[in-house]
């Protein structure tokens, strides 16, 4: 059963790594050493979806300061994936992303994280970060509908590397509740 403080669930999916021959899959065994962010979405041209990997695009340098690296995950495939990248923004497209999307076509890794809605074949938008040791250290999912914010990411991120107590509104910067 996946639960924050246990092992992450393994995962080997398609990606889009090599855009041009799509033949470089993403594997939890890829990030050891780092901070992952893992976050699924449900569907590619869609509304919401661009608005998040974009944000995260944006600001993918500051997670990468930070020692993380980023994968978007969705069940299409790696071929809509690429197909989503090269149309143009205005087109409703994404253009170059700093950062991976996989494909999880199988089902597999949506399932076992927990995020499948399993009559619609999409996934939830779940959110996970995964310690350098490969440990579930946060999740959140959210409804369809609704966008998560980078902004809370990143503290989250920053909250966990501190290892230490970290209070509601607690910012990067900041020190840890002292008890």
């Amino acid at each position: 059963m996946l639960q924050v403080g246990k092992k992450s669930p393994d995962f080997d999916m398609p990606s889009t790594k090599d855009m041009k021959g799509l033949k470089e899959n993403v594997r939890l065994s890829d990030y050891k050493g780092k901070f992952l962010i893992l976050f699924f979405y449900p569907l590619d041209f869609t509304f919401v979806c661009p608005t998040e990997i974009k944000a995260f695009n944006d600001r993918y340098d500051e997670f990468k300061k930070a020692g993380a690296e980023i994968i978007a995950v969705s069940t299409d495939s790696v071929y809509s994936h690429r197909a989503w990248i090269n149309t143009p923004e205005d087109k409703n497209g994404l253009g170059s992303l700093k950062f991976p999307l996989a494909s999880d076509i199988t089902k597999d890794v949506s399932r076992d994280f927990g995020v499948l809605i399993e009559e619609k074949g999409i996934a939830l938008r779940g959110l996970f970060i995964i310690d350098p040791e490969g440990n579930l250290q946060y999740q959140v999912v959210h409804a369809l509908n609704i966008g998560r914010s980078v902004d809370e990411t990143l503290r989250v991120l920053e909250a966990i590397k501190t290892g230490g107590l970290c209070g509601a509104d607690w910012k990067p910067g900041q020190k840890p509740l002292q008890v």
